[in-house]
C-alpha cells in the first residue's frame, strides 16, 4: 500500500460562496454562473465577473466570515 493524493474537479453551483487560498485567483468569489465546463466567478466587492475553465479542486469546507477582506 502507498499514500495516494487524489484531486477531483469541484462541482460548482451558481450561488456558491467561495474563498480560493492561493494563486492568481486568491480571495473571495460568488459562483455567478455554470457552463458546462466553464465558471463565471463575481468579486463580491468590485462586482466583476471572470469566466474560465474549471479549475477548483475542494480542499475544504469551513464556516467562516465572507467575504474575508483581504
Amino acid at each position: 500500500m502507498s499514500k495516494v493524493s487524489c484531486f477531483a474537479p469541484y462541482p460548482f453551483k451558481a450561488g456558491e460562496r467561495l474563498n480560493i487560498a492561493a494563486g492568481k485567483r486568491q480571495g473571495d468569489w460568488l459562483v455567478a454562473a455554470v457552463n458546462g465546463d466553464k465558471v463565471t466567478l463575481r468579486c463580491p466587492v468590485s462586482g466583476r465577473e471572470f469566466e474560465w475553465q474549471n479549475f477548483c479542486y475542494l480542499v475544504t469546507e469551513n464556516e467562516q466570515p465572507w467575504p474575508t477582506g483581504q
